[in-house]
């Protein structure tokens, strides 16, 4: 996790702690509305994109809401066969094992290919809110949706063997795909005001883009930035 976020979730940590000894909200608009800053973490290829995190909800009742929710980021890693499907290892295996062992590759040699990648996620649903505190909202909800990755490739071109894995991998020089994703999220809204807070956002996903390279992989998103009630009063309904 970057270090701004990182001292953002503890500068706001005083203040929701010391908003749970007051009373229950009082007012709780129809509508909210939410962009921040996030964090997308993908260990499996060691890949973290930051960008930017947008909601839009709108609260049928105090405890139940629905809304859409978008994200988009920008990240790079470096691609090696660690990463990649054990029969894709096996294959880069089989063709590298006859120059190593002739003695035309050192013994210890992995191809390696830097990369550039851009994701967006989309996907809609409903959130479980608890309101019992005048400053805090707590939340939950279930992450279903689309996420597309779009990567370039950028092996180095006195590297023969890494050329080569991309012509193979993406032809190209490019890969794109859309695939689903699903699991599960959740966050804090901190009230500065009826219409005005911070949310602190986490999701825990599972996807499997570019199943033909990759296994499926796990993603942590993280993201914080400021929230906007407005509208009708839903305070007292059930």
């Amino acid at each position: 996790m970057k270090t701004s976020l990182r001292l953002t979730i503890c500068a706001l940590s005083p203040l929701l702690l010391a908003s749970l000894a007051l009373g229950q909200q009082d007012y709780i608009g129809r509508y909210d509305v939410y962009a921040g800053y996030m964090y997308l973490n993908s260990p499996l290829i060691s890949l973290g994109e930051t960008g930017v995190h947008l909601q839009v909800g709108t609260n049928r009742t105090k405890w139940y809401s629905l809304g859409v929710d978008f994200s988009e980021g920008t990240g790079n890693t470096t691609l090696t066969p660690i990463m990649l499907k054990s029969s894709v290892q096996q294959l880069i295996a089989s063709e590298l094992g006859p120059l190593k062992t002739a003695g035309l590759l050192p013994s210890t040699y992995e191809p390696v290919v830097p990369l550039h990648s851009q994701s967006q996620t989309y996907s809609m649903g409903p959130q479980l809110n608890y309101r019992h505190f005048a400053r805090v909202t707590l939340y939950i909800h279930p992450d279903v949706g689309a996420i597309h990755e779009a990567t370039a490739l950028h092996p180095n071109p006195r590297d023969p063997i890494a050329l080569a894995l991309v012509q193979n991998l993406a032809p190209s020089g490019t890969k794109e795909e859309y695939t689903c994703f699903y699991g599960v999220g959740g966050g804090v809204d901190y009230n500065v005001n009826h219409h005005f807070g911070v949310k602190l956002h986490v999701d825990f996903v599972h996807d499997h883009l570019f199943g033909d390279v990759l296994n499926g992989r796990n993603s942590v998103r993280i993201s914080v930035g400021p929230v906007f009630h407005m509208g009708k009063n839903v305070a007292g309904q059930k």
